[in-house]
């Protein structure tokens, strides 16, 4: 018997499951990807999307050519990259990693749904188990088991598009405190690498701790430069006191990243918050600065990720 209920979304087979509080809704054929995340209390449906069909191009397709929703796994990297190192030189890492892309088999025992996919181009497995701690907690539990006899490194993050509006705020630990930009549309935070006083942005209006309005055309994706102590990060919405609230282990998952997104990028209108296992997105470039992480040979890596909607 299980709690989870075997659902349709555009005509893919998902799984739904409802508390007293939360609903969600996971669909396994694309990338395990989570495309429902309602407050039950308020009705308010957290994530973000395009109004595309549900559904992408299949592996190694770009991102922004599928439904650009929801909340996807974004592993073994973000950016297209080639890995840099023996055995897998030169194996090229997709648009936004590999397992967003691929089918992943899915079971769901009790309160568990056990998701698994592996990978293509490396030899590994990627497990994550969702189920609630709370009536208001979602958790999942990752397990990555290096199926190989030499070491990976990989950039895990999570890429959770929300829903935006003007005024949200985001929290983040308070010893975080400069920001590296990884992209700025139209420049605005500056190249590649250039650093950033967090939240305010000296000798600008630009406060990035608030959700701004999308008439400025404006999308950034940066880091947080620090590794953090405390793996924390929190979205509210003070027009209705509604939040969700990141919680995850900080030893591995030391970084952190916002995805901004103020219609400078294809015209949408969505925040994200990244907990991630390397930074910049360049899984190659995170290996040259040793800020990537890596599972040994036929070692297995975990890590989870609490999210609360309040």
């Amino acid at each position: 018997m299980t709690d989870w209920i075997q659902t349709d979304r555009e005509g893919f087979k998902a799984w739904t499951y409802n508390t007293s509080q939360v609903s969600v809704t996971i669909v396994p054929a694309l990338g395990a990807k989570v495309v429902s995340l309602l407050n039950r209390r308020t009705g308010r449906e957290w994530l973000w999307h395009s109004g595309k069909p549900l559904g992408n191009l299949g592996y190694g397709s770009v991102f922004s050519h599928g439904d650009e929703s929801g909340w996807d796994e974004m592993f073994p990297g973000i950016n297209v990259c080639a890995y840099p190192d023996e055995p897998w030189r030169e194996r090229i890492i997709p648009d936004h990693g590999e397992v967003w892309s691929l089918e992943w088999n899915a079971e769901a025992t009790g309160q568990q749904l056990r998701c698994s996919v592996d990978g293509r181009q490396f030899q590994y497995t990627l497990d994550k188990v969702v189920s609630f701690t709370s009536e208001d907690t979602l958790r999942i539990d990752y397990e990555l088991t290096n199926r190989s006899n030499s070491p990976f490194s990989f950039l895990w993050a999570a890429h959770p598009l929300f829903k935006a509006s003007e005024g949200m705020r985001l929290r983040v630990p308070e010893e975080l405190t400069q920001i590296e930009v990884s992209y700025s549309a139209q420049g605005r935070l500056g190249e590649f690498g250039t650093l950033q006083p967090w939240p305010k942005i000296p000798n600008t209006s630009i406060d990035l701790s608030v959700i701004e309005p999308p008439k400025g055309r404006f999308a950034e994706k940066y880091y947080f430069k620090d590794k953090l102590k405390r793996g924390w990060a929190e979205l509210s919405d003070p027009a209705t006191g509604e939040t969700v609230e990141f919680g995850f282990p900080a030893e591995q998952v030391p970084y952190l990243a916002v995805w901004a997104n103020y219609g400078g990028y294809g015209g949408h209108y969505h925040i994200a918050i990244e907990p991630a296992t390397g930074t910049m997105d360049d899984l190659a470039y995170a290996m040259s600065r040793g800020e990537a992480a890596i599972v040994a040979g036929g070692g297995q890596y975990r890590w989870y990720l609490e999210l609360s909607v309040r």
